[in-house]
């Protein structure tokens, strides 16, 4: 994908991003982005930035992808991007478009070492995580921890909702 989006805007994509999204969407600082052994960004994966700005980032999507109120995807194509594209092989979770996705609506980035930008548009909601495992993003015990902790964070926003 981000070889054919390089090629059509005759770009590297760490401009496109730059111009499109970085810069528009208020990020505070800059991001890199690993590159391949070719001089191109790896462009399914390893885009490097500060936690405050994954959460800026989470925050763009979760409002619609918007700069100065108007979308800068069609309309339509963030909703199906964040929904269940193809199964993963567990039980209530998939995979969008570059999205994780979770059956409750919630969905998800993950990076390789643990990193992760997590989104739940009905609790109005986005963690940013920036991480160092080890074991990688494959590490189950790693991975039942962060979800324990999405997991707490949603019941402690539940639990403020529901005071009087």
């Amino acid at each position: 994908v981000g070889v054919l989006l390089s090629r059509a805007t005759k770009k590297p994509l760490s401009s496109y991003l730059a111009e499109k999204i970085w810069v528009p969407a208020g990020m505070e600082q800059s991001a890199t982005w690993i590159l391949s052994k070719s001089g191109q960004e790896i462009s399914g994966c390893c885009l490097q930035a500060a936690t405050r700005d994954f959460a800026r980032f989470g925050q763009f999507v979760l409002t619609g992808a918007q700069i100065n109120g108007v979308s800068i995807v069609p309309e339509g194509w963030l909703a199906q991007a964040t929904r269940e594209q193809a199964g993963i092989g567990q039980p209530g979770r998939g995979y969008g478009y570059q999205w994780w996705t979770l059956a409750d609506g919630a969905f998800h980035a993950r990076g390789i070492f643990g990193q992760a930008i997590f989104i739940d548009p009905a609790r109005q909601l986005v963690i940013a995580l920036n991480a160092n495992w080890a074991g990688g993003a494959r590490d189950p015990v790693a991975t039942r921890a962060r979800d324990d902790f999405v997991r707490a964070v949603q019941a402690a926003v539940d639990a403020e909702a529901a005071r009087p």
